[in-house]
């Protein structure tokens, strides 16, 4: 009875858009609908509306059932008093710290919120656009405070925390749902669709090679080419990369969505189980609505985000943790924790194609979109920041492409594959607790190469006089 009731309240907002919904959701379903979002649908939960069918008047009832729907409609809907926590404390005086912690906490189920509702939309736009406002507001949290952190010239933490998303994705994400899983299955043989991993690496590695060239240019220049010179090198071509990364990224869209979308319906294939992705869905919420909280919880987005970044200083400083081990480590983790725990649930499914999708589909999205689309807005507001992520980070992203790939390369998996990517995350993990260095500049590694060069030219010159 209450589903009825929620579909006239919806034809009433909308017409016949709501039969046009239900028409087209089947279809949505394996088009519309991407990794990330099924994994998010993981932590919602089913609203009860028979309290708010006693409401009298149409409007105040049309209201309390989104409300219901948007807020109440998720298992983090506990997290949800944090966000004005954060906005109080910031007005009351409350320590930059505790105003930091309760900003991420905030945004925790915001960023579950946002891939409920673009979904919500995707049903009224069709499954090809709804696919690709999926794709596109995937990571709308690290964008955000990536482009916050750029107007505050904080370019360290924008390379640090895209980074973090990377790293987190490929080895933490895919790593605790490889583990939980074969754990999960022990009795059985968890295999995947190896032919969308391999789309993903082949776009990660190529994203690797534009990292690093600029990073080389430090280390193929002579001791007399100049720093500024070097620097101006590195800046142009990360510019020009850029370019060529989003292109390549609209190319991905291309043939996620139209060419060969066939390729990644694959995670459709276990639905004999029974769970909430194999039941037909229809919207629970106007388009006009959805839109309206879309736009709503994207502002509140920004404003959380410009509270941690505002404050992230102080929050290393009283915490006695580096910038860089807060922006690569902590920021990622709770920031995504609402896809990570949703591929974790599917991977104990033995769901290992929508798994994959979530954590290589997110690090893909970053890596080709949201870095190079970073650079790009640098440039239009006047901010010299080039794909140079110094050598240990450089390093840590190489190596973890490398060995996730090497990882997922025959098609299988079980629990020990898993452990190894943790523990490999955790390695990194530490690296960058015990890095105290200040926050790296550009062209550091480059002119303690250059110096590096005269000290060997000047030991060759006095080994070959001697």
């Amino acid at each position: 009875m209450a589903g009825i009731v929620q579909e006239q309240w919806s034809a009433a907002e909308n017409g016949s858009a709501t039969m046009t919904a239900k028409g087209s959701s089947r279809e949505l379903r394996h088009g519309g609908r991407t990794a990330h979002s099924m994994s998010s649908s993981s932590l919602r939960k089913k609203s009860d509306l028979r309290v708010i069918q006693k409401v009298p008047y149409k409007g105040l009832k049309d209201f309390l059932s989104n409300l219901q729907e948007v807020i109440l409609g998720t298992k983090l809907a506990i997290l949800f008093p944090a966000i004005p926590a954060a906005i109080i404390g910031t007005y009351c005086g409350f320590s930059q710290p505790w105003i930091f912690g309760l900003s991420l906490l905030g945004l925790t189920p915001l960023a579950e919120r946002v891939s409920f509702l673009t979904e919500q939309l995707a049903f009224y736009t069709g499954p090809t656009l709804g696919g690709l406002l999926n794709a596109t507001c995937g990571n709308a949290t690290e964008l955000i405070i990536a482009i916050l952190a750029l107007t505050n010239h904080k370019v360290a933490v924008v390379k640090y925390s895209l980074l973090g998303s990377i790293l987190s994705n490929l080895l933490l994400v895919l790593g605790t749902s490889l583990f939980c899983g074969g754990i999960a299955n022990l009795q059985r043989e968890q295999r995947f669709d190896r032919k969308q991993a391999d789309v993903n690496f082949f776009l990660l590695l190529m994203g690797l090679l534009c990292h690093m060239l600029p990073m080389l240019f430090g280390y193929v220049a002579t001791g007399e080419t100049s720093a500024d010179l070097i620097a101006d090198m590195s800046l142009n071509l990360s510019r020009a990369s850029s370019i060529v990364m989003l292109i390549s990224y609209i190319a991905y869209l291309v043939f996620q969505l139209f060419t060969h979308r066939q390729l990644f319906d694959a995670q459709d294939q276990d639905d004999a189980y029974d769970d909430d992705v194999a039941e037909e869905e229809t919207a629970v919420i106007g388009f006009w609505s959805g839109f309206v909280w879309l736009v709503g919880m994207t502002l509140v987005i920004a404003l959380l985000s410009e509270y941690v970044v505002a404050t992230i200083e102080d929050a290393s400083e009283s915490w006695g943790l580096s910038v860089s081990f807060i922006s690569i480590i902590l920021l990622p983790i709770v920031g995504n924790a609402a896809e990570h725990a949703g591929a974790i649930i599917f991977a104990f499914k033995n769901k290992l194609d929508i798994s994959l999708g979530v954590a290589l589909g997110s690090a893909t999205q970053i890596g080709l979109f949201v870095v190079p689309l970073t650079i790009i807005v640098a440039w239009i507001i006047g901010i010299n920041m080039d794909l140079n992520f110094n050598l240990l980070e450089t390093g840590s992203l190489a190596l973890s492409i490398i060995i996730t790939a090497f990882t997922l390369q025959d098609g299988t998996s079980h629990y020990m594959k898993g452990l190894v990517l943790l523990l490999c995350y955790i390695i990194i993990a530490i690296c960058f607790f015990v890095d105290k260095l200040p926050q790296k500049q550009p062209n550091v590694i480059h002119l303690g190469h250059q110096a590096m060069n005269k000290v060997a030219a000047a030991v060759g010159e006095g080994v070959f006089s001697s």
